[in-house]
């Protein structure tokens, strides 16, 4: 008998498994109620719509019935999106540390019924392939252990999970946005955070660029770090802007970047050959703030063209794989030419739309847009925050995660969704001059700073909830949230905002200094808070007017920068934006200020030249 039920699944990667012999569960509190009665083993099996090694997996044991016979009969069989229950999966890949260096997806996790893992891997073959056994050797591994030593898988289950609740709690201290419970967290200074070039010049690759060997990521968070460097520090400017140039130009170059502009998630050589084909959202967001002209209007045109709905959201990815000749290929639709591309059916998407990574193509195109003088990326940013607040933001709150065609998920909203949302609204808001975004940053910022953040009661009645982990290939939630309330300080006046961004990632920051590529986005920021607070803001009807475009030069850590009309002046300071009280009576204007104390008005570009370089 047949029991998957996947059926009715939001997530397009379970439903892709819906059609799976196995009696597939969703993530909940009913499939370990079911393995509890049952007192069986519980199989965690996770990963994304458009991973080529999980639709493999899927196609060599998901859909073998002697395997699904075996887990019907001895486990319970949970599927799960990582994209869409974060959450989840960090709980997972952390306990897998526990079992394997090589974490990735599709994710193998076994727990017991209480949600403890016991033993992890990744991708299992069909058959033995060297050191790595196939997945019925595991099956049949674990379920000996399960019967024969259940003392023993008890114990180690429970090693674990104490591991994993002990790391949470020190996250949540180390986190905590009202500062009780512990020291005043300080971040590393701004010398010590620029002497981490040094570590990134010696991890670079001469000869191929980019950083490490293969596999090759474009690890945006880094990237933005060197652009952080380059334009705050006098001394390593040119050092970290030259790494910068020559990581950006290799990607550029190579297969990494697609004949339409988009990139890929990563090369499996070193020399960015031969690319691992899926194209997800937050690369090419991630992308957007630091690439140049031309290679940052090539991800847009491919952010707009395909991977944008119709009511201007963006979904999560496009995949790896594409039928040509009736098979299922990796690659192949990719190693076209964009002519012969036009007569095949392109790779499905991802087609769900994440609220915080729509969150980061959103602060990606307004940032580019800004820095391109483009209206059209500013356009495409507009037109995703308007979708997004409407379909997945309720009575000024984040109340859904991950939508798709098929409806809203039941996942709880993270971190992740109200910190990066948060920040490119506000990102927004200070392009455009539209104080409507930067009201609904505030609404999300205070709902962040209070915790307001449901946990899945799987993981709660488990102990492992762990919080949002160290982020290499996208800009961490929480660093987004901490980034956003820095802005919000900067535009009300108000220190809490700024007092509590340095609370969230302070520690992060100190790890940063030893391990940067886990928290480049921190140590980013915390240069902004560790360099004198200065802001900006230019009041025009013009919208060329040369002052704007000067005005977006003087862009650095430490520095807003803020560009409205005389009405949206007034509209921002009526809205509590203290920044922007009595800025409306002088049309051109630009105001210089440190830490809210401005200058004289400057009325000309020499003249606002002059205050930005004192």
């Amino acid at each position: 008998m047949n029991d998957n039920r996947l059926g009715s699944a939001v997530s397009p990667y379970l439903r892709q498994h819906a059609d799976n012999p196995v009696d597939w569960r969703e993530w909940g509190p009913e499939a370990f109620a079911e393995a509890r009665e049952r007192d069986v083993p519980v199989l965690v099996s996770i990963g994304y719509a458009t991973c080529h090694w999980c639709h493999v997996m899927a196609r060599e044991s998901f859909s073998d019935p002697v395997v699904a016979d075996l887990l019907r009969q001895d486990f319970v069989a949970v599927k799960v999106d990582r994209e869409e229950r974060p959450d989840v999966d960090a709980s997972m890949m952390a306990a897998a540390s526990a079992f394997t260096g090589q974490l990735g997806w599709p994710l193998t996790v076994f727990t017991t019924p209480d949600a403890h893992a016991f033993f992890a891997g990744t991708y299992f073959p069909p058959e033995p392939v060297q050191q790595v056994p196939s997945f019925r050797q595991v099956l049949g591994a674990v379920l000996d252990a399960w019967r024969e030593r259940r003392g023993e898988v008890d114990a180690n289950a429970a090693a674990v999970a104490g591991a994993i609740r002990q790391g949470a709690e020190a996250e949540a201290t180390t986190s905590s946005s009202d500062g009780r419970g512990g020291d005043e967290p300080r971040l590393p200074s701004v010398d010590a955070i620029r002497s981490v070039l040094d570590q990134l010049r010696q991890a670079e690759d001469t000869t191929y660029g980019g950083f490490g060997g293969a596999p090759k990521f474009p690890s945006t968070p880094l990237l933005e770090l060197l652009r952080d460097l380059a334009v705050d520090d006098p001394v390593g400017a040119s050092a970290a802007q030259d790494l910068l140039d020559r990581t950006l130009d290799a990607i550029a170059r190579s297969e990494l970047t697609d004949a339409d502009g988009g990139v890929f998630r990563y090369a499996t050589r070193r020399d960015w050959s031969v690319p691992h084909y899926e194209r997800m959202l937050y690369d090419n967001a991630g992308l957007l703030p630091v690439a140049g002209a031309e290679q940052a209007r090539g991800i847009a045109a491919f952010l707009r063209d395909t991977l944008r709905r119709p009511d201007g959201a963006f979904v999560a990815a496009q995949d790896s794989e594409s039928t040509i000749g009736g098979r299922r290929v990796e690659g192949e639709w990719y190693r076209r030419s964009l002519t012969e591309r036009t007569t095949l059916d392109p790779p499905p998407l991802d087609d769900q739309v994440l609220t915080g990574w729509n969150g980061l193509a959103i602060r990606g195109l307004a940032l580019a847009g800004a820095r391109h003088d483009d209206v059209g990326m500013i356009a495409l940013a507009r037109d995703a925050a308007d979708a997004v607040l409407a379909a997945h933001v309720r009575d000024g709150h984040v109340a859904v995660r991950s939508s798709s065609p098929r409806g809203a998920s039941a996942a709880p909203a993270t971190i992740e969704d109200v910190g990066l949302l948060a920040e490119g609204l506000l990102e927004l808001a200070l392009v455009t001059g539209e104080v409507s975004y930067a009201v609904a940053a505030r609404v999300l910022v205070d709902d962040g700073l209070a915790g307001r953040f449901d946990v899945d009661a799987v993981l709660d009645s488990a102990g492992t909830a762990t919080g949002e982990q160290p982020q290499t290939a996208l800009r961490s939630g929480t660093v987004g949230l901490a980034a956003a309330a820095a802005t919000l300080g900067a535009l009300t006046g108000d220190g809490s905002y700024r007092e509590a961004a340095v609370r969230l990632v302070a520690d992060r920051a100190q790890l940063g200094v030893e391990r940067p590529l886990g928290y480049a986005d921190a140590l980013g920021l915390a240069v902004a808070l560790g360099v004198p607070s200065r802001e900006v803001v230019v009041v025009s009807s013009d919208p060329a007017h040369p002052m704007r475009a000067s005005a977006s030069a003087a862009r650095r850590p430490g520095t807003t920068v803020a560009r409205v009309t005389p009405d949206q002046a007034r509209a921002w300071a009526a809205a509590g934006f203290g920044l922007f009280a009595a800025r409306a009576d002088t049309d051109p204007a630009a105001y210089v200020c440190h830490d809210h104390v401005c200058a004289l008005p400057a009325r000309s570009v020499d003249a606002l030249a002059d205050q930005l370089s004192s």
